[in-house]
């Protein structure tokens, strides 16, 4: 990716280090808290309020536990300059698609954490991967998970990173624009087939805003280098729930998908990116 121009958001709170109060322990939380831990795993980060059950073990602890601090000031803190200039191209583009539709764009603000953290969606350890929590409207991200991603899942590169966080936010846009509320409504009407089912259209939009983001981003300011959308559609195809449900346990229950199968993934990635448009990007009616 070329980020070298690109505006550094300064929405970016680093906890990275600060670790969890004295006495507060990640094992027997209840409500909410667990079923972070149930579900956040799953893939790529979930939203804690929509997937309301789950089942556990669908993506394993990562191999290493985070722990990273953040470098000293005055140091360079490559990290941290990567997060900002993806999380100011979301604000850019999206700020942007909101006031052509007369709406105002609020943009989230992503915590940078190492091994565990207390959000207001419960307690979340770094081996659940990164998620966005619409009761605080933050994004939770310990870049360690990128390197377990690449180590187990083959998914490598700064736009498969990339990618990531813009799924996140696609969450944000997501509560912002209320789509998030009427889910969980509708999911509280269904039986639970039909609740994962609601589930895998969210996350597939999702995955579609993403790629209207990259679209709109790279338009502008020409962001992307040969190779990069390939590294996002290879890290889209990896978390699958087809994928990891065959890594992990060694079977494919389909009924159990959260987020859509690896084709899924690609497929509605692909549309946003081709698109550009969010019109595109309505999982909902298909």
């Amino acid at each position: 990716m070329r980020l070298g121009t690109s505006r550094r958001s300064e929405n970016v709170e680093d906890r990275r280090g600060m670790g969890l109060p004295r006495g507060v322990k990640i094992g027997g939380v209840g409500g909410l808290g667990l079923l972070l831990i149930v579900v956040i795993g799953a893939l790529l980060g979930v939203d804690p309020t929509v997937l309301l059950q789950g089942e556990p073990g669908i993506f394993p602890p990562a191999t290493e536990p985070g722990g990273q601090s953040a470098p000293a000031a005055g140091q360079a803190d490559p990290i941290r300059d990567f997060v900002a200039a993806v999380l100011g191209e979301t604000e850019d583009v999206w700020t942007e698609v909101f006031r052509a539709d007369g709406r105002t764009y609020v943009p989230p603000t992503l915590v940078l954490f190492s091994g565990a953290v207390r959000s207001a969606c419960g307690l979340a350890q770094s081996a659940m991967g990164p998620f966005y929590c619409p009761s605080d409207q933050k994004v939770y991200l310990d870049f360690t998970f990128f390197r377990d991603l690449d180590a187990r899942f083959g998914a490598s590169g700064d736009f498969a990173q990339a990618y990531v966080i813009a799924h996140e936010v696609g969450h944000h846009v997501q509560t912002v624009l209320g789509i998030t509320g009427r889910m969980e409504e509708l999911r509280r009407r269904s039986s639970q087939t039909g609740a994962n089912e609601l589930s895998v259209r969210f996350e597939l939009q999702a995955d579609c805003l993403a790629g209207v983001w990259a679209n709109r981003a790279h338009r502008a300011r020409n962001i992307l280098e040969a190779g990069d959308v390939e590294e996002a559609l290879n890290a889209a195809s990896a978390v699958g729930d087809d994928r990891v449900q065959r890594r992990t346990q060694g079977y494919v229950v389909p009924d159990a998908f959260t987020h859509g199968s690896s084709a899924q993934r690609v497929t509605w990635f692909r549309r946003g990116w081709e698109s550009g448009n969010t019109e595109a990007c309505n999982t909902f009616s298909r």
